[in-house]
């Protein structure tokens, strides 16, 4: 299996440039119908209409919300929210009254994971500064806080709970940085015992409900691996291999069935794409589940096995179903308003069901619904009211030929005002990763570029995930060649466009595509500006400082990149910062000091290169953010910084 991303923005940057915002809810009564996801019927204004420009502050004036575990009352949902300007867990009644704050940090961000399934506590994650060293805490009744991690220099995650309610699981590598062990903690009095001692750095899949199975991960190969199960019940726990086969597979553990006599799992062995298999542990047999015509990104079931729910990435847009498990039907869900459907949860006995809806010009909102009724709760109304939707614009999804005349797709927002007369500077804006993906959805930072008069063309080059699995690994040890030649055809794209002034195109991306972004910059005179976010720019420093947390990933990152300890001329070859002489257009910087993947001497050494050209060179520094910026205050930094710049250099 390849790894998902090296420098993922997707989890990082998807989660918190999707900004929303709350205010009370209300109620909306609609007809019912079938819901899988919901066609874009937003009108576009026209040049006549009245238009606004807004500023940074004004995006990000909204509230970021996101996760939706529903407590056992079934009467409020546990979500993370930005409301204070840090990340904090509240309480979000069902019934649409008040939400209330129920942790209070002020420094450090703090993300809601989940109720306890019989009575009102919490479980939340945090860090310090984005330095990604979680802790797992519990907040009791009383509002007392305990660290259920405690140590330094460890990272621990929630995994799951048991059926019973009687138990939950925890990874943590406090025993050895480079493995998560598994431990059971009791409810009770969160007494431990660690029930999977991984002592060969394997990467956790999941846990039986009942306890009894966990699944385990093994690369073979950045394109092949295998799954292995693991019964805790035994003393001496042996992974037993489920996937034996030949050549290159994919394989990804999904989640087990209520019963948890089925594993379901992820395989891309039948063709270019991940179908869903099942594994029956009694019979010892896989057979087909679910097929779809891209990749099947997750499979999981409400608590008591009534519902399912499938996503599937189609063309960078995630389309969800909701199925009951005993007809087989999809879920009727009253009208929505437009967008993509997300983050679904369901109450213990699924009789309420929470989600999101989102949209490239809407930012989440979440939604309750008690199956049965023929309404939906709108719990958050996320845009800033200041701002009018029709400000905002929608992507399309645009297809353009690279250098060898492999079709590359992209996400195109045009400006409101361009036209052939009135022509707009543009930016290719280059994912995360490698093996990220651009995708549908609302992100602030984009819309007050294009806001502000910058076309936007976030391309899917060589290498990115969700269009098969050749096109996945185009890119293998060939970083900065190939797939940079798609972002100059995209540029190229661009220029044939009548709206674009095509000597105006410059480039932005963040971790692997800010490395792109300073590769462009470095390797090509083809863009007037770049801007680079936490980029990597020495990939000899960087493949030799990974987080030794990523050791179950290790092979597959130097199957995909290189491994340093032979392949240092190539990273060398590679690495914007050995060839910054060849940078001529102005550059922004910014970074975060406390990023443990790309490390801010990177970013340091990269401007001091710059300088010495006398070429223009901004740079902005985040004291108290990591690989990604959480705190609202510096995300509005950031956005306006983009904007101030390019005014200034592309404008």
């Amino acid at each position: 299996m390849k790894l998902n991303t090296l420098f993922a923005l997707l989890a990082t940057l998807a989660i918190l440039l999707n900004l929303s915002s709350c205010n009370d809810s209300k109620n909306n009564t609609v007809d019912e119908k079938t819901i899988v996801t919901l066609e874009d019927k937003s009108t576009k204004p026209s040049p006549e209409n009245s238009f606004k420009q807004y500023s940074a502050a004004d995006f990000f004036k909204t509230t970021t919300v996101f996760g939706s575990s529903i407590n056992h009352k079934a009467n409020a949902v546990l979500v993370t929210s930005d409301a204070s300007g840090v990340f904090n867990a509240y309480r979000y009644p069902l019934d649409g009254s008040k939400p209330s704050q129920m942790t209070f940090s002020t420094k450090n961000s703090t993300f809601g994971v989940s109720w306890f399934p019989e009575d009102d506590r919490i479980l939340f994650t945090s860090d310090q500064g984005g330095n990604e060293l979680n802790h797992v805490f519990v907040q009791q009744l009383n509002g007392e806080i305990k660290d259920l991690t405690p140590g330094d220099k460890l990272k621990a995650g929630f995994a799951s709970w048991s059926n019973d309610h009687q138990y939950f699981y925890i990874l943590s590598n406090e025993r050895d940085p480079r493995g998560f062990d598994l431990y059971r903690y009791s409810v009770k009095d969160y007494h431990r015992e660690m029930v999977f001692e991984n002592k060969q750095s394997w990467s956790i899949g999941s846990i039986s409900p009942d306890g009894h199975w966990l699944s385990l991960n093994k690369p073979i190969s950045n394109a092949n691996n295998n799954i292995f199960l693991v019964d805790l019940t035994t003393t001496i726990k042996e992974p037993l291999l489920i996937t034996p086969h030949q050549g290159n597979v994919s394989y990804q553990s999904y989640t087990f069935t209520p019963d948890s006599k089925n594993l379901i799992l992820g395989s891309n062995e039948a063709g270019e794409f991940n179908q869903a298999f099942s594994y029956d542990l009694g019979r010892k047999t896989l057979s087909p589940y679910f097929k779809a015509d891209w990749d099947v990104s997750f499979v999981y079931f409400s608590n008591d096995g009534k519902y399912r729910v499938i996503g599937v990435n189609a063309d960078a847009q995630t389309k969800l179903t909701i199925t009951e498990v005993a007809t087989g039907k999809n879920v009727p869900l009253p009208e929505l308003p437009q967008g993509d459907l997300r983050g679904i949860n369901f109450s213990d006995d699924s009789s309420v069901m929470a989600f999101y809806v989102n949209a490239d010009d809407s930012p989440s909102n979440l939604f309750s619904y008690r199956f049965g009724d023929n309404k939906v709760h709108q719990l958050t109304l996320s845009l800033n009211p200041e701002m009018k939707q029709q400000n905002l614009v929608t992507s399309e999804v645009k297809h353009f030929k690279s250098f060898d005349g492999l079709e590359i797709p992209g996400l195109l927002y045009r400006p409101i005002m361009a036209n052939s007369k009135h022509k707009v500077p543009a930016l290719i804006w280059v994912h995360g990763g490698p093996g990220g993906q651009s995708r549908k959805g609302y992100r602030a930072s984009i819309q007050h570029l294009v806001n502000h008069g910058y076309a936007i063309f976030a391309v899917n080059n060589r290498g990115s995930s969700g269009y098969g699995k050749t096109f996945f690994h185009l890119d293998d040890k060939k970083h900065g060649e190939d797939d940079l030649q798609d972002i100059v055809y995209g540029k190229k794209y661009l220029q044939t466009l009548d709206w674009v002034d095509k000597d105006k195109i410059g480039i932005i991306g963040g971790s692997y595509g800010g490395y792109m972004t300073m590769a462009a910059m470095a390797f090509t005179d083809e863009f007037k500006v770049g801007i680079d976010i936490f980029g990597v720019t020495n990939w000899e420093r960087t493949l030799k400082s990974i987080p030794p947390w990523w050791e179950s990933f290790k092979k597959s990152l130097y199957d995909e990149m290189g491994d340093p300890a032979t392949d240092s001329v190539r990273h060398r070859k590679i690495s914007p910062l050995f060839h910054a002489e060849n940078i001529k257009n102005p550059v922004l910087i910014i970074q975060g000091v406390n990023d443990p993947r790309v490390l801010k001497i990177e970013s340091d050494e990269m401007v001091a290169a710059i300088k010495k050209n006398n070429v223009p060179v901004e740079y902005i520094l985040f004291d108290d953010e990591g690989h990604g910026f959480t705190k609202k205050k510096n995300r509005i930094t950031a956005s306006e910084a983009f904007v101030t710049f390019l005014n200034k250099y592309l404008k």
